[in-house]
């Protein structure tokens, strides 16, 4: 098991001005920040990043929403790190989120669902590599 995962605080969380409580929320809950930046996607870099979902109905609705403000890409750290921020976040669909998880505090709809997390170790080491680059793996796994 991975001791790093991606999450994205997307732009409906930018946009609302919810950086700040969920990153609380997550150190709150044991994960130790090692890298973060705040981004603009362009739309081949979010196809790119999504491009596991390009056969599926919503992925244009995906790319138009992740390409419309700001979102922060941040890299955490704890042990069973995809496991465990998956459990914080709650489920996609905020309406079947456990009370207390991110989305179920803070998310409107299954779409604009506040946060991205990796979910898969693998996955996680592929995102991670898409917002940053190897100097900044370095000095990420440097800390």
């Amino acid at each position: 098991m991975g001791n790093k995962t991606l999450a994205i605080l997307k732009p409906d969380c930018v946009r609302k001005n919810l950086i700040g409580q969920v990153i609380t929320k997550i150190t709150e809950a044991g994960f130790t920040v090692k890298g973060l930046k705040m981004v603009r996607l362009t739309e081949d870099s979010a196809k790119g990043f999504y491009e596991i979902h390009k056969d599926r109905p919503f992925f244009n609705d995906l790319i138009k929403y992740m390409t419309s403000g700001p979102c922060v890409p941040i890299v955490l750290e704890k042990e069973n790190a995809v496991e465990e921020f998956r459990k914080l976040i709650g489920a996609t669909d905020p309406k079947k989120a456990a009370e207390g998880t991110i989305r179920k505090l803070y998310a409107e709809n299954i779409q604009e669902n506040i946060v991205h997390g990796s979910d898969s170790d693998e996955n996680a080491a592929k995102e991670i590599s898409h917002f940053f680059s190897r100097k900044n793996l370095l000095d990420i796994n440097g800390f």
